[in-house]
């Protein structure tokens, strides 16, 4: 039985194919339009899911909207009913869009792809649960879902049990623990449902200065995590903008306004709604484990992301294992979605597995091999050198030891918004510049973002405070102490972005200045390729660490095929690229032709 998953017309549009159980592809749609965050319908990813699967849409069995429109439709109109006549400029610019594709799903499904099969809609947070516990190893599990909105729900959780999830409660909108993050996110000068990663790498520059205010004029938070907040603030039921004047006048002045030099209210800012997110979460885990009595917790939504939140949870909470759905937001519904009609609509067992878990690493995207490459680089005429397959891993290892930053393209391409060693821009961890170096000369973006260590999984707890893999960089994690930096007294008194260039241990361009790390582990099991690499880069200096960050430029979605990757290596100061065996010196290649000044573009100096 093979059943296509798809989300789309929110953020992050994606499709997934399932045949009995064995999730076969997932990709967002995003990849191969490469219009960042597209939320259009996911024709390209669907294409994709049944050319891996050398099907065609006849051979569908059963399609699995991620949520009910319908529903949905009526939260809109129930909302602006609510607030009316305020947001009737809002109201007008959803409408048209809502009349005409977001109500006809079927249809457009139909006419789009040629279906003529049955199709199912479960919930929004259905779709997220099924995506959060199905790929799991787990027999029961409790499961969390966070995000912005679904169809009314905001926060759930409930229970895996066998082939069923079941949902006990919920928290319903404009009661949201995602969109008092976006809230902040948006006031902070960043963008809403892309900015909240730069929210969360600003926190530890700052201090939790406001963190009272929220919890006192913003949220009303109870003991067993539940919440309320007050939409005085607020202005995303009506507006264009979350927040409004009476949010600015209680933090001190207008948001700040996007490209603009951030002050130390922003990291105070990003400080405080960190530390209440992180709050919400472990006291809904407690609450939860509480009620259920379960050992293992299963998290998705959008909220998942917070790795530091979820690395508070493994630390501090009550569950023994923690699992997080490494596509948590809107694309990971599709996956969910199709897991969903397997299991739960269609009624079928649910195998015990061994291994870490059923997702594959998230390595469900497209592949491209030699052949495929070799062409593509003869038909342009780029300058290459072809390696033996086991070599390419050293050679790209000697590059990084040399302080070279490479781009490294292998194998399928990751779900989700994490780059995992297939599509990555990889570089030296123990360099004290290449933090500095990748963020303004590679991804054109903040210097305080910080980056991911990607570590051999035998060595993690060498490194790192931790005693588990953590496979889909989901999780942070203190440096151990051992190997960090003491400081004088004048680094200590530091404040601000001025902790920025300070070394703080031996690997210093993952260290964040809290000390802490957001980690991906590598197995040899699941991608045998990029751990031969880093293994590599350990025999030749001794250290298992790289950093990894994922492989495009800021404002555009991480690169798909080699003809993406050769273009964002071109646009920026990277010194080589790695397209499988073949290795790509940029002082060899041809000049190419781009009017865009990407430097400018982003203002950065």
């Amino acid at each position: 039985m093979k059943i296509l998953g798809i989300s789309s017309f929110y953020h992050d549009s994606a499709a997934a194919l399932v045949e009995d159980g064995d999730i076969l592809a997932a990709a967002q749609e995003e990849r191969f339009t490469r219009i960042k965050h597209d939320q259009d319908f996911p024709e390209n990813a669907v294409q994709y899911c049944l050319k891996e699967a050398s099907i065609s849409i006849d051979d569908v069995d059963l399609v699995a909207f991620y949520d009910k429109p319908l529903i949905k439709f009526e939260r809109l109109l129930e909302t602006y009913l609510m607030f009316a006549p305020r947001g009737i400029q809002s109201f007008m610019q959803a409408m048209p869009l809502w009349l005409k594709r977001k109500l006809m799903i079927p249809k457009l499904i139909s006419k789009t792809l040629g279906y003529k099969g049955p199709m199912i809609f479960p919930q929004h947070h259905e779709s997220h649960a099924a995506s959060a516990f199905f790929p799991t190893v787990f027999d029961r599990a409790a499961i969390i879902t966070f995000d912005g909105v679904g169809e009314w729900t905001t926060t759930s959780y409930g229970l895996g049990d066998g082939n069923t999830i079941r949902l006990l409660a919920e928290i319903h909108f404009p009661h949201s623990i995602g969109l008092l993050y976006s809230a902040f996110t948006y006031f902070t000068g960043f963008r809403v449902n892309s900015g909240e990663y730069k929210v969360m790498g600003l926190a530890p520059y700052g201090e939790p200065k406001y963190k009272d205010v929220i919890l006192k004029e913003l949220v009303d938070l109870k003991e067993d995590g539940s919440y309320r907040l007050n939409m005085k603030y607020f202005n995303y039921c009506t507006g264009l903008t979350m927040t409004n004047d009476a949010f600015a006048d209680l933090f001190g002045g207008p948001p700040r306004q996007p490209e603009s030099d951030l002050t130390q209210r922003e990291m105070d800012l990003a400080r405080s709604v960190q530390e209440v997110t992180e709050e919400i979460m472990l006291r809904t885990a407690r609450y939860v484990h509480k009620l259920t009595g379960e050992k293992k917790l299963c998290i998705a939504g959008g909220v998942g992301l917070n790795c530091v939140g979820n690395g508070r949870l493994l630390r501090e909470g009550p569950f023994e294992e923690i699992w997080i759905q490494p596509a948590s937001g809107d694309a990971g519904g599709a996956l969910g979605a199709a897991l969903y009609g397997w299991y739960q609509y269609a009624g079928n067992a649910r195998d015990r597995i061994d291994g870490f878990d059923r997702q594959k690493g998230s390595y469900l995207g497209p592949e491209y091999s030699n052949e495929e490459i070799q062409s593509f680089l003869d038909r342009n005429g780029y300058p290459h050198t072809r390696y033996e397959h086991n070599e390419t891993p050293d050679v790209a290892a000697a590059l990084l030891e040399q302080e070279n930053v490479v781009g490294w393209f292998q194998g399928r391409m990751e779900f989700g918004p994490r780059a995992l060693g297939n599509r990555s821009i990889i570089g030296d961890a123990r360099s004290p510049k290449m933090q500095k170096t990748i963020n303004l000369k590679i991804k054109y973006r903040e210097s305080f973002r910080p980056f991911a260590p990607t570590v051999l999984e035998e060595r993690i707890s060498e490194y790192f405070e931790i005693d588990r893999p953590s496979p889909y960089m989901l999780l942070t994690a203190p440096v151990r102490s051992e190997l960090r930096r003491q400081m004088t007294k004048e680094e200590q008194d530091l404040f601000g972005i001025d902790k920025l260039n300070i070394v703080r241990s031996t690997i210093p361009a993952v260290t964040h200045v809290d000390y802490s790390a957001r980690i991906q582990s590598v197995s040899a099991q699941t991608n045998p390729r990029y751990h031969a690499l880093i293994k590599a880069f350990e025999n030749r200096t001794g250290c298992g660490v790289i950093i990894n960050t994922s492989f495009n430029v800021r404002g555009e979605p991480i690169v798909c095929s080699p003809e993406d990757a050769y273009k964002c290596f071109m646009r920026t100061e990277m010194d080589y690229l790695v397209l499988g065996d073949f290795v790509l010196d940029k002082l060899k290649q041809p000049k190419m032709d781009d009017d865009r000044d990407w430097r400018n573009e982003f203002k950065l100096d």
